[in-house]
């Protein structure tokens, strides 16, 4: 058996969406911070992105974390986030991954009832805490980000759709929240081709003619997610499916799009502080949110800290190797 790169992995998923721990084979990545380190990595060592989360060795909706040394004291861990849609400056369904492993594989000290582990993420510190009962992560709930409202209710013009009316809030990425009715389209997945096509149009008019920027994290200017809300769906129980670039669907709440979620809701005046907000996925599983805080972005713009919970579970560990001779040294999309 020959190889050129040996990389170690836990693999996990999060209330169904995957999220593979890459623990050893990457090396120390350079930046002064983790912000620094994702962008290092998206212009130098993208095709180990491609590499781990592409087929054969992933699949059109994998998705992982890299664990790195952080580089703030106050933190144990760095984390980078990769998929197949590129690299991330926050996940929350791989951040909720990633301290489950760390506890369950004790690469941290692990105390019960709650293991308390900081997190250096490319969008900033990002805290989860553990429930441990018997040595096992039973859930996650992390404080995330600095979470605030871009635009409410504009209207933008989608070839093949016609004028589309739209909101768009950062959680850790940006998100286009849209009515499914907006788009004629039922919350069924056997439509979800349709769907996903539409979601993708979305992004693509939004990129083209009024792409976002974040105000402090370099390289976050663009729109890769489209959060298709369900009918029905109100401030205490939301249901979505989740359009994400080049064309699949995330299969667990996810928790940068909750975050987004409630922001765009507190924007609107109908999600007050400390009150539960569910956030359900296209294939059924949830999320619980709240809103524990508020907070001003260096650019004056008025943002909410959220915390979501959920739950993941290991389902492997794994060597990935590339042989020397692969015709497909960083895999294929299919």
């Amino acid at each position: 058996m020959r190889s050129s790169r040996v990389f170690s992995a836990v693999d996990s998923h999060t209330e169904g969406m995957p999220t593979r721990v890459i623990t050893g084979g990457v090396g120390v990545v350079p930046g002064a911070t983790m912000n620094d380190k994702r962008l290092y990595f998206i212009e130098h060592l993208d095709d180990l992105r491609k590499l781990l989360m592409n087929e054969p060795r992933g699949h059109a909706a994998m998705s992982g974390a890299i664990l790195q040394p952080p580089t703030r004291p106050d933190c144990a861990w760095g984390v980078l986030y990769i998929e197949v849609s590129g690299c991330l400056p926050m996940c929350g369904h791989g951040t909720i991954g990633v301290a489950t492993v760390l506890v369950e594989t004790g690469m941290v000290t692990v105390t019960e009832p709650e293991t308390v582990i900081n997190l250096d993420t490319p969008a900033g510190l990002v805290v989860a805490r553990v429930r441990v009962e018997e040595g096992r992560a039973a859930a996650v709930t992390l404080a995330n980000v600095p979470s605030y409202t871009e635009r409410l209710d504009e209207v933008i013009e989608v070839p093949g759709h016609g004028p589309v009316r739209y909101s768009l809030a950062f959680g850790g990425n940006f998100y286009a929240m849209v009515d499914l009715d907006e788009v004629g389209l039922p919350f069924d997945r056997s439509r979800q081709h349709e769907i996903s096509d539409a979601g993708l149009a979305i992004m693509a008019a939004i990129n083209a003619h009024n792409p976002p920027k974040h105000p402090t994290i370099a390289g976050v200017d663009h729109c890769h997610h489209v959060e298709f809300i369900a009918p029905g769906s109100n401030a205490r129980h939301s249901r979505h499916a989740m359009a994400i670039h080049p064309g699949w669907f995330d299969r667990s709440p996810c928790g940068t799009g909750t975050s987004a979620r409630m922001a765009e809701l507190w924007s609107r005046g109908e999600l007050p502080l400390d009150t539960d907000f569910v956030n359900e996925s296209f294939i059924g599983s949830q999320f619980t949110g709240r809103l524990v805080g508020e907070t001003t972005l260096p650019d004056g713009r008025p943002a909410v800290l959220p915390q979501i919970t959920g739950r993941a579970w290991i389902t492997g560990t794994a060597q990935y190797l590339l042989d020397p001779t692969d015709p497909f040294p960083t895999g294929f999309q299919f």
